[in-house]
């Protein structure tokens, strides 16, 4: 899923590439996609891109006259630029991976695209961000919150650390990768209950998370679209590393999986050695 950095660089690679162009059109090739249905995708049309930004996890392609292209890209979404189009017809709705198609006045533009079957990729076309329900829910931005707000934000909900982390209504723009990366540099456990944290050891979350962030903001700020999988790949020291060593202490990397998602840790930095359970619905060791 792409999480704050991804979504910030493909902004920057927006406001680089698109800002100045005009919309040629707006096509809708997956219905299911589209959230709103006023303004209608023909009111795009004519309007010039003005600005590109983001909201925690979603993007915002900003029009003249305020009216907002807000995107949420989901587990499997992404924005394939493209610098010319194979053809000019317009797109017809199918089961192909192409949910959103916009088009410039330069004959470029880009395709918004989402792999599998589940297909919660959305889109909104909107006068005013907030109007998208997601967008309204967001709390601070994780990068962005200072220690006493972070430290409010995580002890307002009590529960393991690593879903608090990850509740875009507690803090914006972290999931289930950067969540791993964070609280690896933290040397907490992902099962860490928030109300038991210390004052310390928020401070380390804290830092952890505005290290990882940065410093992956950092790597994808200036990188074209396509590239920015491959540039999280390469940033991560725990997730998707099951069975690696630990590059900060050679334990190898574990795994907990749920019924859809999974978690990676390693049990030296952060669980004092302790493996944790692996079985769904099981007993879990702090």
């Amino acid at each position: 899923m792409p999480e704050l950095p991804e979504v910030e660089a493909l902004a920057g690679y927006l406001r680089q590439r698109a800002v100045g162009r005009r919309v040629d059109r707006l096509e809708v090739a997956a219905i299911n996609a589209l959230k709103t249905y006023e303004p209608a995708p023909a009111a795009a049309a004519g309007r010039t891109v003005t600005d590109a930004r983001r909201h925690g996890k979603f993007l915002d392609l900003v029009l003249d006259d305020d009216l907002h292209l807000v995107v949420h890209l989901a587990r499997a979404g992404w924005l394939h630029y493209r610098e010319s189009f194979p053809s000019a017809l317009p797109l017809r709705p199918g089961k192909g991976p192409i949910a959103v198609r916009v088009r410039l006045d330069d004959g470029s533009g880009f395709d918004l695209t989402e792999a599998g079957t589940q297909k919660k990729l959305a889109a909104y076309l909107v006068t005013d961000p907030a109007a998208v329900p997601g967008v309204a829910k967001l709390g601070p931005d994780a990068l962005a919150a200072d220690l006493p707000t972070f430290a409010e934000r995580v002890r307002s909900r009590r529960g393991q650390v690593k879903g608090v982390l990850t509740d875009q209504a507690v803090l914006a723009g972290v999931g289930n990768a950067y969540s791993d990366e964070i609280l690896h540099a933290a040397k907490l456990s992902p099962f860490a209950l928030t109300d038991r944290l210390t004052d310390e050891q928020v401070a380390d979350l804290h830092a952890a998370t505005r290290r990882v962030l940065g410093d992956a903001v950092s790597r994808s700020l200036g990188q074209k679209a396509a590239e920015l999988k491959s540039e999280k790949r390469s940033g991560l020291t725990v997730h998707a590393r099951t069975g690696l060593p630990c590059p900060a202490c050679g334990d190898t990397v574990r795994e907990v999986s749920f019924a859809d998602s999974s978690l990676q840790y390693c049990p030296t930095c952060q669980t004092g050695g302790k493996p944790l359970a692996d079985r769904r619905l099981s007993r879990i060791i702090r």
